[in-house]
C-alpha cells in the first residue's frame, strides 16, 4: 500500500512540475509571438506607406505626361497634323 501511495505522490508531483513548466514555456512563446507580430505590423505599415506614395506618384506622373502633351500640342507649328 505504501508503494502505491508513494507512486501516486510521485506522479502528482511530476504532473505539477510538468504543468508549471508548460505554463512558463507557453508564456515565453506567447511573448515571442507578440514581439514577432509587432515587427511584422511595422513592416506592413512601411509597405503600405510605400504603396500609397507610389500610387500618388503614378497619378502625378500621368498628370505631368498630359501637361507635356498639351504643351507639345500648343507649341506645334500650324499646319502639322496629329
Amino acid at each position: 500500500m505504501e508503494a502505491v501511495l508513494a507512486a501516486a505522490i510521485s506522479g502528482a508531483v511530476t504532473l505539477l512540475v510538468c504543468l508549471i513548466t508548460n505554463h512558463a514555456q507557453a508564456e515565453k512563446t506567447r511573448a515571442l509571438l507578440d514581439y514577432r507580430i509587432g515587427l511584422l505590423e511595422k513592416k506592413q505599415d512601411k509597405h503600405n506607406h510605400l504603396m500609397e506614395r507610389t500610387f500618388r506618384l503614378e497619378g502625378q506622373l500621368k498628370e505631368c505626361q498630359h501637361e507635356i502633351l498639351d504643351l507639345k500640342e500648343f507649341h506645334r507649328p500650324k499646319g502639322e497634323g496629329t
